[in-house]
């Protein structure tokens, strides 16, 4: 039933993002728009050949602890995890001298919608490997990073983040979990939870990273340091086959991603796991900071990928049931004929165009970034659309997957039909890797006030450029898009000073931080998708297929008339929500 969108990035990659361009800018000879077509074809048969039919099955059976604290997936992910491995997908995002690719960002991540979307409980455990392989080539010593990206970046073993304690939750500072020196290594005591394939049965090895604290470590966050911390250590002859002290008391029963063993690690039972020090003593928040925003992208784009498996669930039911006769149409038409299902599935496939389109624009700044890392602007550009990428995809990714359900009717109700699934994993995505409203505070506090708006300025002007370029276009339908969007950017504008203005009274942007967060995702949405249109109206010229091209201006026109205005009716709560709000005592709630 799923189908990856691998027409949209290629239309996404030759038209608006111009692939070839940006490899241009980063100096990757290795890659153009012909390997990356071939990469997305080959990804998206993977996904819906092999990953995606285990997707409800593994929601129904679920992860298994054994007695002995092994951890059993459902049927078939071991197969598909061998399946990544031999089409040597798991390398991709790793450096060559690792055994990796070295593939860009916006690749790896359009290939990565593919895995989340046709199976996200399975793809938890690749975007956590991915994301530790990226923290230790940023920080790790060169012995660690010889000894544990390998064998990562080949598939055998798979990665976890252990952070979360059961009295530390998004306060790291609570952090008990300790860290003694031992020769060569530490001993690492402590209990994690939330620890997504802190156990299974899918590799040979699984290499956790773990936040501790050393002996007389200052307090706070300030005392934190982190530790690879590997479920089997070195035998004498070199080979990873002694049993480390650690292991799984149990895995959590949830609301969603059932499939994926999310468990609650004990370090240290009786001598003390073995670590290794990642970095120097009392730098782990500074390397956690330096991973958030590969792993923010990465869930952001999770919200995206449930969007588009629910869509695609919704859409396929609309074509093939019949109830009713849908208005000026004849009796047996199914409920796709019906205006509302009709809106509905257009409000959300314009959303979903969308969002792929803004977090092809993160990818891509994160490539520039990454190639001139002493860029402040390029870091700052990264820096701005991260909260924003996070909190927007995944607060609409959850609405759409809720919308698919409704356009199943009572069906998406049945557990059978499969609607219901999007909608519980979609849950968890406005949770970790920082709820909302962190990410909200931090597009506030460090993104827009601490700078005085700067960065934001900056992206605004940009918006209001391209838009500018567009006015004049000779596709009648176009210079509306970009009217409504360069409206929409003066409002963002306005709001942007007035959260600036609201530094001294911090509570005051902070009562509107999501909704300032969510009014600069709807924006972001409508300059990709005037961008979109006006790509698909020059083809059009150019003589491409009439269809196609026609619905995606379609697509974008209902973006602009649907959610863009969600811009203005947010500035209107900022802009008079702030005391209400805070002069709500909690005894009266």
């Amino acid at each position: 039933m799923y189908k990856a969108p691998v027409e949209d990035y290629k239309f996404l990659f030759e038209h608006v993002i111009n692939l070839n361009g940006l490899m241009r800018d980063i100096d990757n000879d290795d890659v153009n728009a012909q390997l990356a077509e071939a990469v997305l074809d080959e990804a998206g048969k993977l996904a819906a050949d092999v990953i995606a039919p285990l997707n409800h099955d593994g929601d129904i059976e679920g992860s298994k602890r054994l007695d002995d604290g092994q951890v059993i997936t459902p049927k078939g992910f071991v197969e598909a995890q061998a399946a990544m491995r031999n089409g040597g997908w798991s390398s991709m995002e790793a450096k060559p001298e690792f055994g990796g690719q070295g593939l860009p960002m916006v690749l790896t991540t359009a290939v990565n919608e593919f895995w989340q979307a046709a199976n996200m409980s399975f793809a938890l455990c690749h975007l956590l490997t991915q994301g530790q392989i990226h923290a230790l080539q940023k920080s790790a010593s060169p012995d660690l990073q010889q000894t544990f990206i390998p064998p990562m970046a080949d598939g055998r073993w798979t990665g976890t983040m252990n952070l979360t304690e059961p009295q530390a939750g998004s306060d790291l500072a609570a952090i008990k979990s300790s860290a003694v020196p031992n020769g060569d290594h530490y001993l690492i005591t402590g209990q994690k939870i939330y620890i997504t394939y802190g156990e299974h049965d899918m590799a040979e090895n699984i290499v956790h990273l773990v936040l501790a604290r050393t002996p007389n470590a200052p307090p706070g966050i300030k005392g934190i340091s982190v530790f690879i911390v590997p479920k089997f250590l070195p035998d004498a002859t070199g080979n990873f086959t002694v049993k480390n002290d650690l292991r799984c008391l149990s895995i959590e029963k949830k609301l969603g991603i059932k499939a994926s063993p999310t468990a609650v690690m004990q370090f240290g039972e009786t001598n003390g796991a073995v670590g290794y020090l990642v970095g120097g003593q009392n730098e782990g928040i500074d390397i956690m900071f330096g991973m958030m925003n590969h792993a923010r992208l990465a869930v952001g784009l999770q919200g995206l990928a449930i969007a588009d498996r629910a869509y695609q669930q919704a859409l396929f039911y609309a074509r093939d049931r019949v109830q009713g006769v849908p208005l000026d149409r004849k009796k047996g038409d199914t409920i796709i004929h019906h205006p509302d299902i009709l809106r509905t599935l257009g409000s959300m496939k314009s959303e979903i165009e969308a969002m792929r389109a803004v977090m092809m624009t993160g990818a891509a700044a994160m490539d520039r970034a990454h190639h001139d890392s002493a860029n402040d602007v390029l870091d700052a550009r990264v820096g701005l659309l991260i909260p924003i990428i996070k909190g927007w995809m995944t607060e609409r990714g959850q609405i759409i997957a809720s919308q698919a359900v409704q356009t199943h009717g009572g069906m998406g109700f049945i557990e059978e039909t499969g609607a219901a699934q999007h909608y519980r994993d979609a849950r968890i995505l406005t949770i970790y890797e920082g709820t909302t409203a962190i990410q909200a505070n931090d597009l506030v506090f460090r993104k827009t006030i601490r700078d005085q708006g700067a960065a934001v300025t900056a992206l605004l002007d940009d918006i209001v450029a391209d838009m500018a370029a567009l006015a004049g276009h000779e596709n009648a339908r176009i210079p509306p898009l970009a009217s409504a969007v360069t409206s929409a950017a003066a409002t963002a504008r306005d709001i942007a000073a007035h959260i600036v203005r609201g530094a001294n009274d911090p509570r005051r942007p902070a009562a509107s931080a999501t909704n300032y967060l969510m009014l600069m995702g709807s924006l972001c949405g409508g300059w990709m998708m005037a961008r979109y249109a006006a790509a698909a109206a020059n083809q059009l010229a150019l003589g491409d297929e009439d269809g196609p091209m026609t619905a995606k201006m379609t697509t974008a026109e209902i973006f602009m008339t649907h959610h863009l205005p969600q811009v203005e009716a947010l500035a209107r709560s900022i802009l008079a929500g702030d005391d209400p709000v805070l002069a709500l005592d909690p005894d009266q709630l």
